[in-house]
């Protein structure tokens, strides 16, 4: 039998999808507001994988990662998804979605992304909301999954989340570092 045992917390980041006119100064500080102070925050770049966002938020779009400095509780991803689909709600512009946020915590393991949508490689964690391992770590780098979103699977993606997990790293064996 084995022993249960606590996993160590995991660094919250949130993919933030936009169109050029969207507040994303104002979304900024109320993601760090909830989540506290960014650890790191990529350019914003065009958004270019789907125009599955374009009906409502229009085009061109762009993307950008924040990760946070304060690391989570890994069953903390419900109340983060609906804490992030409350602030999407909040800079509504007429009915539409300007801003886009879609949380998700990295572990050593891998890269999962919180859902309110249901499917077949989907876990339900409870309050509506469902979890996607969408990299896992292999070898020496994340690796995608059949079903990895595109862009989480690009080179550019999965360098990104290798650098976020040396800092993980680092901070999982110094905290005060």
């Amino acid at each position: 039998m084995g022993k249960v045992t606590l996993p160590e917390k995991v660094m919250l980041f949130s993919s933030v999808i936009h169109h050029e006119k969207a507040p994303v100064d104002r979304a900024m500080s109320k993601l760090e507001e909830s989540f506290g102070p960014s650890l790191m925050t990529t350019p914003s770049v065009p958004f270019t994988y789907t125009d599955y966002y374009f009906k409502e938020m229009g085009a061109p779009l762009f993307r950008f990662i924040i990760a946070f400095s304060e690391l989570v509780e890994r069953d903390s991803m419900p109340e983060i998804k609906i804490m992030t689909n409350k602030m999407e709600h909040d800079f509504l512009d007429e009915g539409n979605r300007t801003i886009n946020l879609d949380p998700g915590i990295l572990s050593q393991e891998n890269i999962c992304l919180a859902t309110t949508k249901p499917y077949s490689h989907r876990i339900y964690l409870g309050k509506g909301i469902w979890a996607e391992i969408t990299l896992i770590y292999r070898g020496e780098s994340y690796q995608r999954l059949e079903w990895t979103y595109p862009d989480y699977g690009s080179n550019e993606f999965i360098e990104i989340f290798n650098n976020l997990r040396k800092s993980y790293r680092r901070r999982l064996k110094c905290p005060q570092a």
